[in-house]
């Protein structure tokens, strides 16, 4: 089976994308999948053999090596950020006709728009942050906000990912540095109030037919809370499994399951959660988990005693399992 494990994309989150990549190529089981490294990037789509770029055919997302058109038989979806986590790519995908894994067009788009997913999730009663929702150019008056949600407040934008464009107002000297910070990576963003608890990750799949959960990872970030830097540079301590008392790790884990299929997903996932008042309060939902070593997923599938290997035998056959709405 020829396997297009595609990573890249056109965010800042691109460079993670590639060592997510890198971890999928030598998981995959080899008796069982011939890989290709796929390289999807603003100015150009490649195929990368032994440092030669073959450039994909976006007509059928082939590629052409000495003469010899190489079809692929399913994507492995790696992309961080837009094209790959935001329904783009699995939307391109669906139009040529290749499964990949991961969630589909519509469940990726909506876990993408963090206002979208808030307003879905708020049917199911799923504990949240108050937030403020705000388009560039609209008025914005700091000490309303403020008065409203309380200091300190977080600010991030609508649609990115890995904490990019996130600051966390503890004065409102330093408001419009965070309005100009989240603006410049959408033109929406949310003004959230800050939640005063433990923060938990929890790793979610659909696995053999049943919603399971990988494990759940406390974070204690050296800084003010758990940014890029915290994320990717070692500025965080993560401790996999948290700390929690059984009733609570209980609760977590069925607020997870709840979040995740309310939202529709397949694939891999991470969850985010505040523990308040012994209550999980959901931050945001990844649809593709970063797999790079400094990453939460992986340090969850190891936990769980689940190989990297038999996790993507399960991804790919429910992609394969899985049809675009013309065809059912």
């Amino acid at each position: 089976m020829n396997v297009a494990v595609v990573m890249g994309g056109y965010s800042d989150e691109s460079v993670i994308s590639l060592r997510s990549g890198q971890l999928i190529l030598t998981n995959l089981e080899p008796s069982k999948y011939t890989p290709f490294e796929v390289h999807i990037l603003l100015n150009e789509w490649y195929c990368l053999i032994d440092d030669v770029k073959y450039p994909i055919n976006k007509a059928d997302f082939s590629f052409t090596k000495e003469n010899q058109t190489i079809q692929f038989d399913i994507a492995v979806n790696t992309i961080h950020g837009t094209p790959g986590e935001d329904g783009h790519m699995q939307s391109y995908w669906e139009l040529v006709d290749l499964p990949y894994t991961g969630c589909n067009f519509y469940q990726s788009a909506l876990t993408f728009n963090k206002r979208d997913t808030l307003s879905v999730l708020s049917k199911f009663d799923i504990p949240k942050a108050q937030s403020i929702y705000l388009s560039k150019g609209d008025a914005i008056d700091g000490k309303q906000v403020a008065a409203q949600l309380g200091l300190p407040f977080f600010v991030k934008p609508n649609q990115s990912g890995s904490s990019l464009g996130v600051s966390m107002v503890s004065t409102l000297d330093d408001f419009q540095k965070a309005l100009d910070f989240a603006f410049a990576e959408d033109n929406d963003i949310l003004i959230e109030s800050y939640l005063n608890g433990r923060e938990v990750s929890v790793g979610v799949i659909k696995y053999k037919g049943e919603t399971k959960v990988m494990g759940i990872t406390e974070i204690l970030s050296q800084n003010s809370f758990f940014d890029y830097e915290a994320k990717y540079l070692g500025k965080s301590e993560e401790i996999t499994p948290a700390n929690l008392s059984e009733e609570i790790k209980n609760r977590v884990e069925e607020t997870a399951k709840k979040v995740y299929e309310a939202l529709g997903m397949t694939g891999f996932s991470r969850t985010d959660f505040i523990i308040m008042n012994d209550i999980p309060h959901f931050i945001e939902i990844n649809t593709n988990p970063g797999l790079s070593p400094q990453s939460i997923f992986p340090q969850q599938a190891a936990y769980s005693k689940m190989p990297m290997s038999d996790l993507l035998d399960n991804e790919i056959s429910l992609a394969l399992q899985r049809k675009p709405i013309w065809k059912k």
